[in-house]
């Protein structure tokens, strides 16, 4: 019955984790997979996490379905963190909010409104991008391109190029955008090239979907969505896709949120209305635990203050670890700079490593990393770190 199905060859960043946890060798790294551990190599559960599963266990308590568009607590979480507590935005209703499973879920359920209501749009993502992002959008029934955006030869953006492309879409073209921490590259726009991006998303009337699952880790929480509130300045109607799987480590809680600022409030409330009958024929329902989770830390303001003193723990380490990866190479091979690596922000760095660099990197060290390059730094420790370097500083002179 199933012969004429054709075979899937495994999502390469989770595959690279299956063939990273058969390695025996007890010195491997693995820097592959988009997830913060601590300096112990451990996945951590912060504290503000735990005293929140502390309230939810006690008692336990019966657990029902929750709304299609989650908790009113969670969804009023997502809104202050991307906009602002007291946005104007929020106080005239025009932002449409539900929870969703996780970043990837949000993704997914925009890119089939967009795709019901725009059937002529086309999708244009960063190159490189999150390969997820190709793969939801398209399976949305989006023909799916790229514009330009790493430079190789500077290690930063081609930014001329990028704003050219933007130039020469067609309105209701949906652009996907980072506001922080960009995955793969870990390369940021600055606030004035932000400007300019979206004044040309305005003038065109292009439909910007920004994608952030790593609030905090760059700048800090405010910082970092730039974007997101300039973008509500100029008055745009956009979509926002955020994660709370690295910011809160609840990774397998399925935790994200799809925010959409509209004209009106009488448009945020059809855009509900949709956004709550795409999860209906999709999953029902958001999932409870990690909702509750996310409502109780979000809603306490001294779990909150916690919380967030936490994400820049986190963001200091990665950003020790950046330092120190940079000033072993830089000292292990004379006259080359490795700015870049701490100009970088969020959890990944573009390496610069080719393939067969990452390659060699693999068969000889045992170090895990994507093929292009990319490296999670949140899987560098104080026991790992000059290995790590000392093996990149061996690849990369040979």
């Amino acid at each position: 019955m199933f012969a004429h199905v054709e075979h899937y060859a495994g999502d390469p960043i989770l595959g690279l984790m299956e063939k990273y946890n058969q390695d025996t060798r007890e010195n491997k790294v693995n820097l592959g997979i988009g997830i913060y551990y601590d300096d112990n190599g451990k996945l951590p559960v912060l504290p503000s996490v735990q005293q929140a599963e502390t309230q939810i266990f006690n008692p336990i308590k019966p657990r029902p379905y929750l709304p299609m568009d989650g908790l009113v607590g969670y969804r009023t979480a997502c809104q202050h963190l991307l906009f602002g507590k007291g946005a104007q935005v929020l106080a005239d209703k025009r932002v449409a909010t539900i929870a969703t499973l996780g970043g990837s879920g949000a993704l997914k359920v925009g890119a089939d409104f967009i795709h019901t209501w725009f059937k002529d749009a086309k999708c244009y993502v960063s190159k490189p991008t999150w390969g997820n992002h190709i793969s939801i959008f398209e399976g949305a029934g989006f023909e799916v391109a790229e514009y330009p955006y790493y430079d190789a030869a500077t290690n930063g953006v081609k930014f001329d190029e990028m704003v050219a492309c933007f130039k020469q879409l067609n309105a209701n073209d949906v652009v996907l955008l980072h506001p922080c921490c960009h995955n793969p590259t870990g390369i940021d726009l600055t606030p004035a090239q932000w400007d300019i991006v979206l004044d040309i998303v305005k003038e065109k009337q292009l439909i910007a979907f920004m994608d952030i699952a790593y609030q905090g880790f760059g700048e800090d929480m405010d910082a970092d969505v730039y974007a997101i509130r300039k973008a509500v300045e100029l008055e745009l109607s956009f979509f926002v896709s955020n994660s709370f799987s690295k910011n809160l480590s609840l990774y397998g809680e399925r935790v994200g949120g799809l925010s959409v600022v509209c004209p009106t409030a009488d448009e945020a409330k059809l855009v509900q209305g949709q956004l709550q009958f795409t999860v209906r024929r999709i999953y029902s329902s958001p999932p409870s635990h990690g909702g509750h989770v996310v409502d109780i830390v979000m809603n306490d303001d001294a779990l909150f203050t916690q919380w967030v003193g936490e994400v820049y723990e986190m963001r200091d380490r990665i950003r020790d670890m950046r330092q120190k990866l940079r000033d072993v190479l830089e000292q292990k091979i004379q006259g080359r700079s490795f700015e870049y690596i701490t100009t970088q922000k969020g959890m990944f760095s573009f390496t610069g490593l080719s393939p067969e660099q990452v390659a060699r990197l693999q068969s000889e060290f045992a170090i895990y990393m994507v093929s292009n390059g990319r490296m999670c730094v949140a899987g560098l420790n104080n026991s790992n770190i000059d290995y790590v370097a000392n093996a990149m500083a061996t690849v990369l002179a040979d």
